[in-house]
């Protein structure tokens, strides 16, 4: 039998044995080093967090020596980011000390590296990246790394498929293919041009035209979420579209507060949100038309859709809503309160020149919860979870775990001209972002994770785990690569891609939008252990298998580039010495030295450690 590999031999209950068996060799092997370790555990420091920018002690660390580094083009880090470090550094500590915590200690600069490169670009280091963040002088690595990844090409990649997904969702006609696409394409050219997040927010609320035209994706926000169509005979009163979900998606993602509660009867758990308020925000948009409909051919094929605003229909700009007692309401056009107020801006159907959305964009990000909205999301991202979790979720009974760190970043952020990139730079330069998830016993139950004494583990998105697959199982392109031959891998990976992701959210994900969360199912598992595409990536006759081989002159040196390729970091010594000793994997089958070397590249892909950003 001809390359009998342990990945693609056997079928049934054997293979699936040996699979499991060799999976949990290399959880063994993890869990000797605090890998398999989940946060509110415990765990031991020792041989973690001492890399040469940190230090560590008993019970806890010391301070973390980091030297802020300037952006580029600059001599000097700009001193906002000098401020808000500190900011953030001070309020978390006196809390700590409040609390009687202790943080855990501070990371290694390989788990940084990850860290960082997913939360930023979306994917984990090359190896090379690896070499290359190792070679900067030890106390500003970490903050040249910040500045390197969000210059780099895959950052706006990596924010435009964040935010479609908040935006369109991962379901229906908009959650994937062309619409979802349009969406993306525009989005990164606004990452990368690091537009403000108010005029982002206001382009999608305003925007008009086709979605055919590749600079207009932002119309697919709001076609997206029209909902059902009223009846012919009272457009001309109510508008096209009864909006229902829009009105829900604007608050949620723009201003963190679920509002679809109010839709049928007072917020239950937001006193100041009254039901008439939700339909206040949506008769701003009851004169939104849409031209085309997003049908299934059967080819698969979506047909152009246009985005209007008709202004011969619901000419006083109110909606009629049933109340809990039967009786029907009418209510004109209001914007939400902002905090202690009984009424919000309301709209003058009069006036003339500026459109209804025009002034709903306005009122948007003019309200006190949009760059609340905004830090807390970031701060979820980046941490975790949120000052507030989950983080669009702002009510009564929700409150923030820490109010004048959230309203300082707020203030700030709104005063820097809403700048994403100075948000991540506060964020990630802060000495909590670099803590280690392993727990001790000040910090190891579910209630500290509101005090960010310990990084709260990530499950990767969908788009993170391919990223990370390709980045792990493929050397990235070649600098002397031709225009054309680049453009063909590009499209290769996308049409990869497009098939991987299909599979992912279908096993894996959340098609209303959500987060996922890693359970560790069957079904994800069997998808990861026994893919096609993995297994097709892994023995690549050009993939890191094979080039680790190629340019190694002792199994241990295959071995480690294998591990920074996978994990990012090399090998502990115990891990090393217990993999040479399982060698071959495969005891008892005529396999090539290739086929081992796989398999073992298999496990550690495989394993809690590369499926976590932790």
């Amino acid at each position: 039998m001809t390359h009998a590999s342990l990945r693609t031999w056997w079928s049934g209950c054997a293979r699936l044995w040996l699979l499991a068996g060799l999976f949990l060799l290399v959880l063994s092997i993890m869990s000797r080093m605090g890998m398999a370790q989940v946060p509110g555990k415990g765990g031991s420091a020792k041989g973690v967090g001492k890399g040469p920018a940190s230090k560590t002690q008993p019970g806890g660390p010391t301070t973390l020596k980091l030297v802020l580094a300037p952006e580029r083009g600059k001599k000097e880090p700009p001193s906002d980011v000098v401020e808000m470090v500190k900011l953030i550094n001070d309020k978390l500590e006196e809390s700590w000390k409040a609390n009687k915590i202790t943080p855990s200690f501070y990371i290694d600069d390989h788990e940084f590296i990850r860290r960082a490169s997913l939360d930023i670009i979306g994917r984990i280091a090359y190896p090379t990246e690896i070499a290359e963040y190792m070679r900067d002088p030890v106390e500003k690595r970490r903050s040249l790394l910040i500045e390197r990844l969000l210059s780099h090409e895959e950052y706006p990649r990596q924010w435009a498929n964040l935010w479609a997904n908040w935006l369109l969702t991962r379901a229906g006609d908009f959650g994937r293919g062309k619409y979802h696409n349009q969406m993306v394409i525009w989005l990164e050219d606004q990452f990368a041009q690091n537009k403000p997040y108010d005029e982002i927010a206001t382009r999608l609320i305003t925007a008009k035209g086709k979605n055919s035209d590749p600079n207009n994706g932002a119309v697919n926000f709001i076609l997206a979420h029209v909902g059902e169509v009223i009846p012919r005979d009272k457009q001309r009163e109510e508008g096209h579209f009864e909006m229902v979900p829009l009105t829900s998606r604007i608050t949620r993602v723009f201003l963190g507060t679920q509002v679809q509660c109010a839709q049928c009867h007072a917020h239950p758990f937001f006193g100041s949100l009254k039901q008439e308020q939700f339909w206040g925000v949506n008769a701003f948009l009851r004169q939104v038309k849409r031209e085309g409909a997003p049908m299934r051919p059967a080819k698969g094929v979506r047909p152009d859709l246009t985005l209007v605003d008709d202004e011969g229909v619901n000419g006083d700009a109110s909606v009629f809503f049933e109340m809990r007692n039967g009786k029907v309401r009418m209510w004109q056009a209001e914007f939400l309160p902002p905090p202690g107020k009984e009424r919000g801006p309301r709209l003058d159907p009069k006036k003339k020149g500026v459109s209804r959305r025009e002034e709903l964009a306005k009122y948007l990000v003019e309200h006190d919860m949009f760059p609340k909205g905004m830090v807390n999301r970031m701060w979820g991202l980046f941490m975790g979870r949120g000052f507030v979790n989950p983080t669009d979720d702002f009510n009564d009974n929700n409150q923030p775990s820490h109010p004048e760190l959230l309203n300082e970043l707020s203030a700030r952020f709104k005063q820097y001209n809403f700048d994403q990139k100075k948000l991540i730079r506060w964020i990630a330069n802060s000495n909590a972002y670099h803590l280690s998830y392993v727990a001790n016993p000040t910090n190891d139950k579910v209630e500290h994770e509101t005090q960010f004494s310990r990084m709260i583990m990530k499950a990767l998105s969908p788009e993170q785990l391919f990223e990370s697959l390709s980045a792990a199982t493929q050397p990235p392109p070649s600098k002397s690569m031709s225009d054309a031959a680049r453009q063909k891998l590009a499209n290769e990976k996308e049409k990869s891609r497009n098939e991987w992701l299909a599979a992912l959210i279908t096993n894996f994900g959340d098609d209303e939008g959500n987060e996922i969360t890693f359970n560790g199912t069957i079904v994800q598992a069997l998808l990861m252990m026994n893919g096609k595409n993995i297994n097709d990536a892994i023995s690549a006759p050009t993939g890191t298998v094979a080039n680790a081989i190629s340019t190694s002159r002792s199994p241990s040196q295959v071995i480690e580039k294998l591990y920074l390729a996978a994990l990012n970091r090399p090998p502990r010594r115990t891990e090393l010495n217990r993999v040479l000793a399982d060698l071959p994997l495969r005891r008892g089958f005529k396999d090539s030295t290739k086929a081992q070397y796989e398999d073992l590249f298999w496990a550690l892909l495989n394993s809690n450690e590369f499926l976590l950003n932790h």
